[in-house]
């Protein structure tokens, strides 16, 4: 690993609707997010597929990119992902073959194992069908036959699609995706901005283990966090009261839109919705630009990330936008070594 070298920062985004907001409303704020990450020098903007989440808007995720690609004109788009259990790989491949196709050498397809949604949800998305995660590694494989050359007497072709080698990553909170990613010599994701609990344990597996590709000739791993920063530390933990608020809502069984922050996280949750709030959200980088340099340094220390994908769920657009400009703002003291 390169000593002293600059760690790229990317964006994930979830589209978030706030309390009183609508779904058109993420989507613009989506586009400013997108369009200043750029300016700000951010690597990737990538976007998650969820469902039958009220305060979630990205579920139809490679629309929503299209959107932001038409508003942009050179961070890199994707997903983070696509939730393969949902689909069939050919319709994917359509899908960012023509994203591809618009937008050539700015597309990422990120690829989750999880249905991002409920049991009910499931059924109506009919992956009882069709999709099925045991069958994931197969459609993985699918999915890139698809994105290769075509082949002599191949029956079914991606068009458009095919031959345009549209990059993947296999995303994952657990080892199941790391050790595959290993397998099939793709760059890795791991989802610790909501599931740390096997961070370490998954990226020692995935670099262990990796079997090197044409693409990829040395494993690659992403770390996504949570980031939520400001002006002040005091005021980066109301802010932060939204997310947390998100969590307690999710556990519940009460999806909903994003809160407004409180003063007094503490009155709203008992002890066990506090421990299980906090563990999930335990590696969180919640203050201000010193503790977001702080932190995010130790991260890269603690993990010697290839990269680092930042989450920040905030209420209020312009605090959000606040809270990114601050981490780009100390993006270039971020380095590996």
């Amino acid at each position: 690993m390169t000593q002293n070298a600059s760690v790229p920062l990317s964006v994930l985004d979830l589209s978030p609707i706030p309390q009183g907001a609508k779904a058109r409303d993420a989507f613009h704020c989506s586009l400013d997010l997108a369009q200043h990450a750029e300016k700000w020098g951010f690597q990737r903007y990538w976007l998650a597929e969820h469902h039958n989440m009220t305060g979630i808007g990205s579920a139809a995720t490679s629309v929503l990119l299209g959107y932001l690609a038409a508003g942009t004109d050179t961070i890199r788009l994707g997903s983070g992902g696509v939730m393969l259990p949902n689909h069939a790989p050919l319709v994917i491949a359509e899908q960012f073959g023509t994203l591809e196709s618009l937008y050539p050498g700015r597309i990422d397809l990120g690829l989750g194992r999880a249905p991002g949604t409920d049991q009910r949800t499931m059924m109506a998305l009919r992956r009882h069908l069709s999709g099925e995660v045991d069958n994931f590694p197969r459609d993985v494989q699918e999915l890139q036959h698809y994105f290769a050359e075509v082949q002599p007497g191949q029956p079914v072709q991606a068009v458009p699609g095919q031959g345009l080698h549209v990059p993947i990553w296999l995303l994952g909170s657990s080892l199941y995706s790391a050790q595959l990613a290993a397998k099939l010599g793709l760059p890795f994701a791991f989802a610790s901005h909501f599931a740390p609990d096997m961070l370490f344990q998954a990226l020692r597996l995935y670099r262990e283990n990796y079997q090197p590709s044409e693409r990829w000739p040395q494993p690659h791993a992403m770390v996504c966090v949570n980031v939520i920063a400001a002006d002040s530390e005091r005021d980066a933990r109301f802010l932060f009261s939204s997310m947390q608020q998100q969590f307690i809502n999710l556990r519940r069984g009460e999806p909903g839109p994003l809160p407004p922050p409180v003063d007094n996280i503490h009155a709203l949750w008992s002890a066990g919705e506090q421990y299980g709030v906090e563990q999930a959200l335990r590696m969180s980088i919640v203050g201000d630009e010193n503790n977001v340099r702080e932190g995010l340094q130790a991260l890269l220390r603690e993990t010697e990330a290839d990269e680092i994908m930042v989450n920040g769920q905030i209420f209020d657009h312009r605090a959000r936008l606040r809270s990114f400009e601050i981490v780009a703002q100390v993006k270039d003291a971020l380095t590996r070594g």
